[in-house]
């Protein structure tokens, strides 16, 4: 395979008396989905949040493109090209979708209304159409709130905010939680249309089909350590639930 875009090697964080992280390692490659599972208290979180920046491991390396780099914030993650969507949304309800989309990013108007604060609310508008066009997220309005939108529109709408600005790497932390099944469907073809785009998708789920329905390889987690990894297409329901909870062991490549 390729050189990997993003590889974790033996990260280790504690939290007081608990070790959330023992020894755990990650890989994700350019232009494909990598699902991590693993069951409650696996570490999944934690090593999602390490490699984003938002915490930093006690101990290990985190490469990106072969170059060890320190991700000491998100702002740090950011620089490399990677951003998060995490399952909370982080949307503002009150504001419409192409508000979200550049929520922290707004462009300002040209001239001496850009200088007092003033938004270019028209280019705004265009330029998120274009973005949620590319990603086949469908709205009846972008007028509306977002928190008028079904749950499956604004989860597309935050999953489209993290590509418009990732350059090479989006995780997304159950991105169909609590979705109907028509919901669900939507954001895993967005997903597949970014991953199409040529950006690199780690997706964060407890929903075994939808593993398998979307990802190109499996990372598995269990008490803080890389246990399995699989490709998708190879691995059957029992092996990843077997891989979850210590029933099935696989030899794991550092």
């Amino acid at each position: 395979m390729s050189e990997p875009l993003l590889e974790a090697r033996e990260l280790t964080k504690r939290y007081g008396g608990v070790e959330a992280l023992r020894g755990a390692s990650f890989t994700v490659h350019p232009g494909e989905v990598v699902a991590l599972i693993g069951d409650n208290g696996a570490g999944k979180s934690t090593l999602v949040k390490c490699l984003s920046g938002v915490e930093q491991p006690d101990s290990g390396q985190i490469s990106v493109s072969g170059t060890p780099v320190t991700l000491d914030s998100p702002g740090a993650a950011r620089s490399h090209g990677i951003e998060t969507a995490y399952q909370d949304l982080a949307v503002a309800p009150d504001l419409d979708p192409a508000a979200n989309l550049y929520l922290g990013r707004e462009i300002r108007r040209g001239g001496l209304l850009g200088k007092l604060g003033m938004l270019d609310k028209a280019a705004m508008r265009a330029r998120a159409a274009e973005q949620f066009a590319t990603f086949g997220v469908s709205l009846p309005d972008l007028d509306v709130p977002i928190g008028a939108l079904s749950g499956g529109q604004r989860q597309s709408v935050a999953v489209a905010r993290s590509v418009a600005w990732a350059d090479r790497l989006v995780f997304l932390d159950e991105p169909t939680a609590a979705l109907g099944v028509v919901q669900r469907e939507r954001v895993l073809d967005v997903v597949r249309r970014v991953r199409d785009t040529g950006i690199s998708v780690v997706l964060i789920s407890h929903n075994m089909p939808e593993v398998r329905s979307v990802a190109d390889r499996v990372e598995v987690l269990r008490l803080g350590r890389r246990v399995a990894r699989f490709r998708a297409a190879d691995v059957s329901l029992e092996e990843l639930v077997g891989a979850m909870t210590g029933a099935l062991t696989q030899e794991d490549e550092n």
